[in-house]
C-alpha cells in the first residue's frame, strides 16, 4: 500500500485543488466559449486552465507518479496497467453546472493505489470549500476559511429509526426512468425518499457531510468522474459500491467507464439486504 512519506501534506493537495479553483473563476466570471467534445458534452478554457494547473502541479510534488486527466488522451490498458499507482483527475466535474452558472462544480484530485481510491480533495471553488479524505489513515476533512472540519457520514439506522425515510441525492442532468422506479422501489421499502437534486462529484460530498443517506448512480460516469470524492468519502464512514456490493475498483479494464455504482453514507449499515434489485437497462 502507498506510503505518506513521498506523498503531498493534505495542505499541499488542498492548496493546489484551490489554485485550480481559482484559475477556473478567472474564467466563470468572464463571457467564456463553449466547445464540444468528440462525445458531444461541453469544454471550456476552465477545463483547460485547471488540467495545467494540477497537471504541473503534481508534477512538482510527486514527479514519479503518472496522472491521468479527463484533458488528455488516456495511456492504453497495455501502458495503465502497470502502473501500481497513479493520480486521477477531473479538473472541472460538472462543466453543464459550470455553462449553467449554478456553482455545482468542483476539482478533483485522487490517488489511486492497487485498484482503490486512497486518497482524494474535491475542490468547490465557488463555494471555497475543499473535501479531503485518506482512506489508510481514515481522515476525512473539511477545508473552508482556514479552519478543517472533521467530516463523518451520518448513521443509516438513527436516521431510519428517526425519520422512517433516507434521504437521496440525484444527478441535476441524468436520471430518467430507470432512476425513478429505482427510488419508488427504496422509499417503498424505507417509508419515503428526501430528494436533494445536484450536480457533480459533490453528491459524494453530501453523503461524507452527513447530509444525505444514498446516492443510486444509474447510466455512465467515467472513473475520474468519482475517484476522489470516493476516497473523501470512504475516509468519512461512507462506501461506494457495485450493485452487487462489491467496493468500487480503478484501472482493471480497458475502459475507465464505471459500472453503475451506489454511494452510500453508512458502510457500517446492511444496505445490501434491504435495497431493491436494480433493473438492467432495456
Amino acid at each position: 500500500m502507498t506510503t505518506h512519506t513521498d506523498l503531498p501534506t493534505p495542505q499541499q493537495l488542498v492548496d493546489l485543488a484551490e489554485k485550480a479553483g481559482r484559475a477556473i473563476l478567472a474564467i466563470y466570471e468572464t463571457d467564456f466559449e463553449v466547445m464540444d467534445k468528440a462525445d458531444d458534452s461541453p469544454l471550456t478554457q476552465a477545463d483547460l486552465a485547471a488540467h495545467n494547473v494540477l497537471v504541473a502541479g503534481l508534477a512538482e510534488l510527486t514527479p514519479d507518479i503518472p496522472v491521468l486527466s479527463e484533458e488528455e488522451k488516456a495511456p492504453e490498458f497495455a501502458v495503465r496497467q502497470s502502473w501500481s499507482r497513479y493520480w486521477i483527475i477531473d479538473p472541472l466535474d460538472g462543466t453543464k453546472e459550470f455553462v449553467n452558472r449554478n456553482g455545482e462544480f468542483t476539482v478533483n484530485v485522487a490517488l489511486i493505489d492497487g485498484h482503490q481510491s486512497v486518497l482524494g480533495v474535491v475542490g468547490v471553488p465557488v463555494q471555497d470549500r475543499v473535501f479531503f479524505g485518506d482512506v489508510n489513515s481514515g481522515q476525512a476533512l473539511l477545508f473552508q476559511n482556514g479552519k478543517q472540519t472533521p467530516l463523518a457520514g451520518r448513521k443509516a439506522e438513527t436516521q431510519i429509526a428517526q425519520h422512517s425515510s433516507v434521504t437521496a441525492v440525484a444527478s441535476r442532468s441524468h436520471g430518467g426512468e430507470r432512476l425513478e422506479a429505482y427510488l419508488d422501489a427504496v422509499s417503498t421499502e424505507f417509508g419515503g425518499v428526501d430528494r436533494k437534486p445536484m450536480g457533480s462529484s459533490l453528491k459524494l460530498c453530501t453523503l461524507a457531510e452527513g447530509e444525505a443517506d444514498i446516492y443510486p448512480r444509474l447510466g455512465p460516469t467515467s472513473e475520474w468522474d468519482i475517484a476522489a470524492a470516493d476516497a473523501v468519502l470512504v475516509a468519512a464512514g461512507g462506501c461506494v459500491v457495485t450493485f452487487d456490493g462489491k467496493p468500487m475498483r480503478y484501472n482493471t479494464k480497458d475502459s475507465l467507464l464505471n459500472p453503475e455504482f451506489l454511494a452510500l453514507g453508512d458502510a457500517s449499515y446492511d444496505w445490501m439486504s434491504r435495497l431493491p434489485t436494480l433493473t438492467p437497462p432495456d
